[in-house]
């Protein structure tokens, strides 16, 4: 069918109205979807805590600053660990777990300070004596010999200190210190795997693990 110019005319006229009212509706979703991202900018991110935040998260106990405790000292020789098995350590799978070791309680220590100083816990900046002997010990050893006690001494202290976060989070108040006990779980969960991947951590380290931590009957 053909139109006339005037009805040409009412059609377009009519197309570009309608152009226009669906344009003014929309306006309201775009202006209503900035404010929300706006909105979403301005709300702490999941997991993270403001000081002012962090003052009614909840009490903390003397485990729970222990907890903390742990988790500075763990990074304070297992870094340097980390290190010695780039340089000492014989296979791949060592110097991948050394890798693990560096990159994950890098992170976890610097959480730790911050999350200490919000809550007013005292941390130590030297590892335990046992600890720093373990450095030593890995410090002169090369090849197989490294990476036999590498995996072992590591595995042993990882198995050990994920009961202890087990312990914290099934029990504490804090909201803080629940985020901070699920980094720290996926970390020495990480490690864990790692180490056990060398194929070097040995049926008696898993029996002096499940020993020390199984709770007495």
């Amino acid at each position: 069918m053909r139109h006339t110019p005037t009805t040409r005319f009412r059609l377009r006229t009519l197309a570009i109205a309608i152009a226009v009212v669906a344009l003014a509706a929309l306006v309201p979703v775009v202006i209503s979807l900035r404010s929300g991202d706006t909105a979403a900018n301005a709300v702490t991110a999941p997991g993270q805590l403001s000081a002012a935040q962090a003052g009614t998260a909840g009490p903390v106990t003397e485990l729970d600053k222990t907890f903390l405790v742990k988790v500075r000292q763990a990074g304070l020789w297992e870094i340097p660990a980390g290190r010695l098995a780039q340089t000492n350590g014989s296979s791949e799978a060592v110097k991948r777990a050394g890798h693990h070791l560096l990159e994950g309680h890098s992170r976890l220590d610097q959480l730790v300070r911050e999350d200490a100083e919000i809550l007013g816990v005292e941390l130590p900046n030297e590892a335990t004596a046992e600890q720093q002997q373990w450095v030593d010990q890995l410090n002169g050893l090369r090849g197989e010999e490294f990476d036999r006690f590498f995996a072992n001494v590591l595995r042993s202290s990882h198995g050990k200190i994920f009961a202890t976060i087990g312990e914290v989070r099934a029990g504490t108040q804090n909201d803080l210190i629940r985020r901070h006990a699920r980094e720290a779980n996926q970390t020495v969960l990480d490690h864990m795997e790692v180490l056990e991947d060398t194929g070097l951590v040995s049926a008696d380290t898993l029996a002096e693990v499940e020993t020390a931590v199984t709770p007495p009957k």
